[in-house]
């Protein structure tokens, strides 16, 4: 008998890459998952934290499918690779700082890379004709097979019956009327196969949890930039992006302010790196400081500290300053009244 055919599936985490593995899977071909780790998609790290995202489930969203689908998935450190994907796209950003064409023309290359070296087959997305401005149209679609290398051999199974045939619908590894012709924005299609799979539990609608898409994330990674002199970043910035209340109150320095217990912990571990701010006489949080600061800019960031601590309205606040060098030191100061944190401080 012959072999069965071998597929890789970009795992997301998402319903999409979910359902596109499962329909393939349903026809009888060994399929593998893929997922790659840019930094940016780190959705389960907030909600580890966040006390507003206590019900929400903390857990891998691409492994969770992988289990509920019972493949063997392969995650892939592509940060360093990714960088020029994010600082030099090609084909420009979507709404934000989200390269999506390029993003995606990156992922599906490394996936023909990857079923090359393995011996696998074809590459399956759960990419589907206008569900995204920028990446899903039936005139960006041939882009990406064509720029990844892919071609023919990159199938997307909710679409697939709305685009050409590919070279697993024309050798009969997969049966072309067994897949779907799912188009636009709405879900409803993919809830309903998903009640027929008997999927219940899915992390999210759309695919994946790019932060990039997100404009207040995309702020602060421009500020990150412009404050820098330079576009470059590296983990720990997009991690910290992610994290906290975020106030420049002058253009060479700006605050990381631990908006509760879960975030002051996580800042915690970033305390050696920089000059940070803890209030002694009320509870407070974690406030780190980016930047070269000068002694009256540590004043504002000791009374700002004291702000949003629990001292608030009191009249003085002690506030103990760690300098990066070693150094400490005591401030006893009024709190910055609310009217005198102008909005544009706030990132």
């Amino acid at each position: 008998m012959d072999q069965p055919r071998k597929a890789v599936a970009l795992i997301s985490g998402g319903l999409d890459s979910l359902l596109a593995a499962k329909v393939v899977l349903e026809q009888g071909v060994h399929v593998e998952g893929i997922n790659f780790f840019t930094g940016f998609c780190v959705e389960g790290h907030t909600h580890a934290i966040r006390k507003t995202d206590r019900a929400r489930p903390k857990r891998n969203n691409a492994l969770w499918v992988a289990e509920q689908l019972g493949i063997k998935l392969h995650i892939v450190d592509i940060i360093e690779e990714y960088k020029e994907v994010v600082l030099n796209p090609r084909h420009g950003y979507g709404a934000n700082l989200n390269p999506c064409l390029d993003c995606k023309v990156f992922m599906v290359r490394k996936a023909r890379e990857w079923i090359e070296q393995k011996g696998f087959d074809f590459i399956i997305t759960g990419e589907v004709i206008g569900q995204r401005p920028k990446s899903q149209r039936k005139d960006t679609m041939p882009v990406i097979a064509v720029e990844s290398g892919a071609d023919d051999r990159l199938l997307r199974p909710l679409c697939a019956r709305n685009l050409p045939e590919t070279l697993p619908e024309r050798e009969g590894w997969v049966d072309r009327e067994r897949l779907y012709a799912f188009s636009g924005r709405s879900r409803k299609p993919q809830m309903a196969l998903a009640d027929r799979f008997g999927f219940s539990d899915y992390a999210q609608l759309a695919g994946g949890c790019c932060f990039l898409t997100d404009a207040q994330y995309s702020r602060k990674l421009n500020d990150l930039w412009r404050a820098r002199g330079e576009r470059r970043y590296e983990l720990d910035d997009i991690m910290l992006l992610k994290v906290g209340r975020h106030l420049r109150p002058r253009p060479h320095f700006k605050l990381i302010i631990g908006r509760e217990d879960g975030e002051n912990r996580f800042l915690e571990g970033y305390r050696k790196q920089f000059t940070h701010l803890v209030t002694r006489s009320h509870n407070g949080p974690l406030v780190l400081v980016d930047g070269e600061p000068g002694d009256e800019d540590l004043d504002l960031a000791a009374r700002i500290t004291a702000r949003f601590s629990q001292g608030r309205d009191a009249e003085a606040v002690d506030v103990e300053i760690h300098i990066r060098n070693g150094a400490t030191l005591t401030r006893q100061v009024k709190p910055i009244s609310g009217e005198k944190i102008p909005s544009h401080w706030y990132l």
